[in-house]
């Protein structure tokens, strides 16, 4: 590509920023919506707050709706995927015996909402141990039924791994589960703008995901689908006003707040839209095709193999690094401290030492193969040469 996306963000020309999975980034022209809305909230409050606000919150609703294959009525827009996973384990009732199935690639912020539920109700937590490096989606999908009791009574599974950065197959497994007689929560924090979504006939209980990673929204901007049937089951962690009146009334209150990045869905989704001539079909694509041949580099300059099918990739790769050599960077720092050492060279990746030495790296419109080459150089040194500390 001749085109220079990377000016139509702001992030630091400095620096090779291979981490847009973590936070995402905004383009300059969705801020500028946001802005104008936050000026227009300044200049008259109560207009904005109390008069104009709910039938903007319907138009962002719908807007997103189209591009999720969803409901509006069955939207809510909630802060990001974790207050989403929050509002739907700390709303159902659990007792003592029932059983939460998680997996051991969920995001550690969620695993750690699913351990203060369990330790207030006296439900009990099982994690499904998913293979890394993968062979295929069958072993992913063996792991989790093998795992299914008569006491289980929810699912929570990653629409993508946010460790491993792993597709799963969650249409077959929300599917597998429901022929048991359980339902699924789905946190999807990376799966909008990375892989189509059509959730009104995915049949999941609930799903949530984040429009502030790959569908470019302003922070703060995340959603939560919920099926017809399980509406009344559910309220925000924050009652208001709404409590009682619907789930749309229950949840586009929750006291003073800046909805800008609510109200600047609909602006991302539209501008990201004309970035290729294909569309957001072409931009998801153009990621996943980058990610992909970012791993191929990668694997073959650190001599590794793939940890997984390319089919299971979208817009992000992990990697297992293999051993560092004695003293080198790579062997004294942990994760984020590797991380740091990446940044001040100029290139932004996220690094962890759990669940497995990993290095994970994303693509964005943005990015570009040189990037991804200056990034495996430096792991290369850290993982060979001589530390000294600075």
């Amino acid at each position: 590509m001749t085109q220079d996306f990377r000016s139509l963000w702001c992030l630091d020309a400095s620096v090779a920023y291979l981490n847009h999975g973590s936070y995402g980034a905004c383009p300059r022209a969705v801020l500028e919506v946001q802005r104008a809305l936050q000026l227009q909230m300044e200049r008259e409050p109560v207009d904005f707050l109390s008069r104009r606000l709910p039938e903007r919150l319907q138009s962002a609703r719908a807007a997103l709706a189209g591009f999720l294959g969803a409901d509006a009525a069955d939207l809510v827009f909630v802060p990001n995927a974790t207050a989403g996973v929050n509002v739907v384990l700390r709303s159902l009732a659990f007792a003592p015996g029932d059983e939460l199935l998680a997996t051991s690639h969920t995001y550690a912020a969620c695993r750690k909402t699913l351990d203060y539920v369990a330790s207030r109700t006296g439900a009990r937590v099982v994690s499904a141990a998913l293979p890394f490096p993968v062979r295929d989606e069958e072993e992913i999908v063996a792991a989790v039924m093998a795992c299914v009791s008569p006491r289980t009574r929810l699912a929570l599974l990653d629409h993508v791994t946010s460790p491993t950065a792993l597709v799963l197959r969650i249409e077959r497994l929300v599917r597998e589960l429901r022929a048991r007689g359980i339902e699924t929560l789905v946190d999807g924090a990376h799966a909008p703008g990375m892989v189509a979504l059509a959730l009104a006939k995915l049949g999941a209980a609930y799903y949530t995901g984040n429009a502030h990673k790959w569908l470019c929204a302003p922070k703060g901007a995340a959603f939560l689908h919920v099926r017809r049937d399980r509406h009344p089951d559910l309220h925000p962690t924050v009652i208001s006003h709404g409590y009682g009146a619907g789930l749309h009334a229950e949840f586009d209150w929750i006291g003073t707040f800046d909805p800008s990045a609510w109200l600047s869905v609909p602006a991302a989704i539209e501008y990201l839209g004309t970035l290729l001539p294909g569309g957001w079909p072409q931009l998801m694509f153009t990621n996943r095709a980058l990610a992909r041949e970012a791993r191929a580099h990668l694997c073959a300059a650190l001599g590794i193999d793939p940890p997984c099918p390319e089919a299971m990739l979208g817009s992000m790769a992990s990697l297992i690094l293999p051993a560092p050599a004695e003293g080198a960077a790579a062997s004294r720092l942990d994760g984020d401290a590797l991380a740091t050492w990446l940044r001040e060279r100029g290139v932004e990746a996220w690094v962890s030492r759990r669940p497995f030495n990993l290095l994970r790296v994303s693509a964005q419109l943005y990015n570009n193969i040189a990037e991804v080459r200056r990034l495996g150089d430096l792991t290369l040194q850290a993982l060979h040469e001589p530390w000294a500390s600075p």
